[in-house]
């Protein structure tokens, strides 16, 4: 079992920053594909970005591409999310997701899930 616990989410101007945080505990973390997900309002949770064990790649939606960074400390069990020139439809529930993957080579799904972080970008 792995545990996630995110921080970071507040409340930020359109074309501010906020960087996520995800602290995980239990086994071999450092193995895992890990990333971040979100959900808006009425909408389904949907894929934001993902990064493979090593660092050495990343992969995001299109629609936060050149916008978020996902990057990850293996040394101390943590996953970030530098979210840039923030948009009010990027106004959603953050979560953060291990052991990541893609069964139907489209569709990211992941297998343990933090309890989510509120990000509202509004003035």
């Amino acid at each position: 079992q792995v545990q996630l616990v995110e921080s970071g989410g507040g409340l930020v101007q359109p074309g501010g920053s906020l960087r996520l945080s995800c602290a995980a505990s239990g086994r071999a973390f450092s193995n895992y594909r890990v990333g971040w997900f979100r959900q808006a309002p009425g909408k389904e949770r949907e894929f934001v970005a993902a990064i493979i064990w090593s660092a050495a790649s990343t992969m995001y939606a299109d629609s936060v591409k050149g916008r978020f960074t996902v990057s990850r400390d293996n040394a101390k069990n943590t996953v970030y999310l530098q979210m840039n020139s923030l948009k009010p439809e990027d106004t959603a529930v953050y979560y953060c997701a291990a052991n990541m993957r893609r069964p139907d080579g489209t569709t990211w799904v992941g297998e343990f899930w933090g309890q989510g972080t509120q990000v509202t970008v509004s003035s």
